[in-house]
């Protein structure tokens, strides 16, 4: 078997190339065209763990009160709390992220409803727009070619621009 990457030939069955060092563990079934199917479980935690979630109203009240509970904690951390005074305020950064985020997922979860409650239909745009009219065109007519953009470029390739010349400075120069 020989190494896609530095061509050394390899023996059968070694999982790394001796010369370079690159996987070959996959070659054969590359060759042979039977590739491992990833497991369906993997894909599965990847998607669960990177997938959006459906913005909810439920969920930005909860970050809000959160965010709500983290201001009650910073404050009273300030007032109580001898060693308080010093580091309090970095209590603010995590809840005025959360009141941020909660606020955001709020007015999404309204967007979407807005938008789940005025569904289109292609009746209701061509009554609400009179004015518009899909262009109907035949599929057996010929379309003139579109024109070049190097077409009005390229004719003045063969002009060359005149010469100029410049007096030199010390023709210039004060006598």
């Amino acid at each position: 078997m020989f190494c896609p990457k530095c061509a050394a030939q390899n023996i059968e069955g070694a999982s790394f190339c001796r010369a370079c060092g690159a996987n070959i563990s996959l070659v054969p079934q590359a060759l042979s065209g039977q590739l491992p199917q990833q497991s369906d479980d993997t894909v599965a935690h990847y998607g669960r763990r990177f997938r959006r979630r459906q913005p909810t109203m439920e969920h930005g009240i909860t970050r809000i009160m959160t965010g709500l509970g983290f201001l009650a904690v910073a404050f009273s951390i300030a007032v109580f709390a001898p060693a308080g005074r010093l580091w309090w305020f970095w209590m603010l950064i995590p809840a005025f992220s959360l009141l941020g985020k909660g606020i955001s997922e709020i007015l999404r979860a309204k967007d979407k409803q807005s938008l789940n409650s005025l569904t289109r239909t292609p009746e209701s745009i061509e009554l609400s727009n009179p004015k518009y009219v899909a262009p109907s065109r035949s599929t057996e007519e010929l379309m003139p070619p579109v024109p070049s953009v190097t077409e009005g470029t390229t004719r003045h390739l063969g002009t060359e621009a005149p010469t100029r010349h410049f007096d030199s400075l010390e023709s210039q120069k004060p006598s």
